[in-house]
């Protein structure tokens, strides 16, 4: 990664976005010695121009933010890092230095919820209901698609609309296991769906 350091005076920004929920943490400055300690330590480190020395984030609190990825943009002279936060990142307390709860909205969290079965898949442990789904055979997890979707139609025809919602999540997530069992994800779903789309 060749950076180019000349236009603000031997500084990039860099931009720390949550690698999970991807929101915005904070906006900090980096010199090449402070990006190379952020890939020495694994943890951001930025150049502090108030105490005008190299301030890894969290070296007083603990609330490390712990590199996922570093990309710099077109003209290599920002950075985009992606982090896992050990805490709350804003000296005020807050989870963003923009005063935003860190969380999935709740769309952004389906996208959360496959990563997670895709771990499960892999992983396999013991005790999961998910694991237990996987090792029960695609007939059995199309089975249980199918059992959901009549519970839901159950109860948009003649239910609750609380059960609904409840029975619809229960299809979903059968859904994605059979996705992730197939080699397949929501995205696949997502991209399928964008080609029939006429707009």
């Amino acid at each position: 990664m060749k950076l180019d350091y000349s236009k603000m005076n031997g500084l990039v920004p860099a931009i720390v976005q949550d690698s999970k929920t991807r929101k915005v943490l904070m906006l900090g400055f980096m010199n090449e010695e402070a990006f190379a300690k952020t890939i020495e330590l694994g943890k951001v480190t930025f150049f502090s121009r108030t105490k005008n020395r190299l301030w890894t984030k969290g070296e007083e609190s603990g609330n490390f933010l712990n590199v996922v990825s570093i990309k710099e943009d077109c003209d290599h002279d920002t950075l985009l890092i992606q982090a896992d936060p050990a805490g709350p990142v804003c000296h005020e307390g807050w989870d963003t230095c923009f005063n935003e709860v860190n969380d999935f909205g709740d769309f952004e969290f389906l996208h959360y919820l496959q990563d997670f079965i895709d771990k499960r898949f892999q992983e396999m442990p013991e005790k999961s209901y998910t694991t237990s789904l996987f090792k029960s055979g695609v007939n059995r997890m199309a089975q249980k698609v199918g059992e959901e979707a009549v519970e839901t139609v159950i109860e948009a025809t003649n239910g609750t609309n609380d059960r609904f919602i409840y029975e619809a999540s229960d299809l979903v997530y059968h859904l994605i296991v059979l996705l992730t069992s197939k080699g397949y994800r929501l995205e696949d779903l997502g991209r399928e769906l964008k080609k029939r789309h006429k707009g």
